[in-house]
C-alpha cells in the first residue's frame, strides 16, 4: 500500500481500531433504525390499509406520475439553465476587463447571498405585474433554481479553470490562440474533469430544490404526494413521506450514476491512440536522424 500526502496506510493496530469503528458505527445505525421500526409499529404505520393506496393505479397516475413529471420538469429546465449562466458567470469573473468583471462577481455574490426560497418568493410575487395574469410557478421555480444554483456553479467554474496549471495557457497562447480559443480549447475541456464532482453535486441539490415549489403550489412530487394525497386517502401522511423520499433518493442516485458515466466517456474520449508524427526524413523502423538506405521512400 502507498501512503498519499494526506493519509498514512494505517498499520496493523490502526486497521484493528478503524474495523472497530465501523464496527460499533453500524450496530448504532442498525440500533437506530430498529427503533424508528419499531416506533412506526407502534403507530400502527405498517397495517395494510395504510399502504393499500400505493398498491393501485390510481394514486399513482392521478398523485405520483403527475408529480414527478413536475419535478423532472422544474429540475431539467433549472439544471440546463444553471449550467449556462455557471458557465457565461464564471468565464466572466475571470476577464481581463473590470467592467466585465466586477460586474459580473456583484451578480454572483448578489445570488448567491439570498436564500433560495425567498427568491423564488420574489419571483413568484412580481411576475404577474411584469407579465400579466397567469400561473408563473413553474417561472418561478425554474428561474430561481437558476439564479441560486448557476452563481454557485459560477464559483466552481472559475475554481476549476484557476486549478489548471498556467503551463497549459501559456503553450496555447505559444501557438498562437487568442484568449477566447485558449479558454474553449484548452482550459475548459481540461477544467471539466476537474469541475465534475463539484457539478454533480449542485445539480442534485437542484433537484432536491424543486420540492421548494410545495410553497408556492407548484405541481410537483412534494405537493401531489405529500399534501394532496394524505388529503384524498388519510392516515397516509407518514407512508407518502417515506414513498417520496425514496423516489428522490432513486432520482438523485440515477443522476450521480450518469454523470459518473459521462465523467468516465469524456475521459477516453480525449485519450489518444495516433501513433507519434515521425520526423522528416524518418523512415519507419529506424531511429530518428537516421539517414535512409537507398531506395527507401522518406
Amino acid at each position: 500500500m502507498s501512503a498519499s500526502v494526506l493519509f498514512d496506510t494505517p498499520g496493523p493496530r490502526g486497521r484493528l481500531r478503524n474495523h472497530i469503528i465501523t464496527g460499533v458505527s453500524a450496530l448504532v445505525l442498525l440500533a437506530a433504525l430498529g427503533w424508528v421500526l419499531l416506533k412506526f409499529d407502534e403507530k400502527g404505520q405498517f397495517d395494510g390499509k395504510i399502504w393499500e393506496p400505493f398498491t393501485t393505479q390510481v394514486v399513482w397516475v392521478d398523485f405520483i406520475l403527475p408529480g414527478l413529471l413536475g419535478t423532472l420538469a422544474a429540475a431539467a429546465l433549472g439544471a440546463v439553465f444553471a449550467l449556462l449562466f455557471g458557465a457565461v458567470f464564471g468565464i466572466a469573473r475571470l476577464s481581463d476587463h473590470r467592467w466585465v468583471r466586477i460586474p459580473a462577481a456583484w451578480i454572483v455574490e448578489l445570488f448567491r447571498a439570498i436564500p433560495l426560497l425567498l427568491l423564488i418568493f420574489f419571483i413568484w410575487y412580481l411576475a404577474p405585474d411584469l407579465f400579466g395574469g397567469g400561473d408563473y410557478a413553474l417561472f418561478a421555480i425554474v428561474l430561481g433554481l437558476t439564479l441560486y444554483n448557476g452563481s454557485v456553479l459560477a464559483e466552481v467554474v472559475r475554481a476549476g479553470i484557476n486549478s489548471l496549471p498556467k503551463g497549459q495557457s501559456e503553450a496555447a497562447y505559444a501557438i498562437g490562440l487568442r484568449k477566447g480559443g485558449v479558454m474553449r480549447l484548452v482550459l475548459l475541456p481540461q477544467g471539466l474533469t476537474v469541475m465534475m464532482p463539484a457539478v454533480v453535486s449542485q445539480l442534485v441539490v437542484l433537484l432536491k430544490d424543486t420540492a421548494l415549489g410545495y410553497f408556492i403550489v407548484y405541481v410537483d412530487l412534494l405537493n401531489m404526494g405529500f399534501k394532496t394525497l394524505p388529503s384524498v386517502y388519510p392516515g397516509t401522511k407518514l407512508v407518502s413521506a417515506i414513498v417520496i423520499g425514496v423516489i428522490y433518493i432513486l432520482m438523485a442516485m440515477a443522476l450521480s450514476a450518469f454523470a459518473t458515466w459521462l465523467e468516465k466517456r469524456s475521459r477516453r474520449s480525449r485519450k489518444t491512440t495516433a501513433p507519434p508524427i515521425a520526423p522528416p526524413g524518418a523512415v519507419a523502423g529506424l531511429p530518428s536522424g537516421r539517414p535512409a538506405p537507398d531506395g527507401a521512400v522518406a
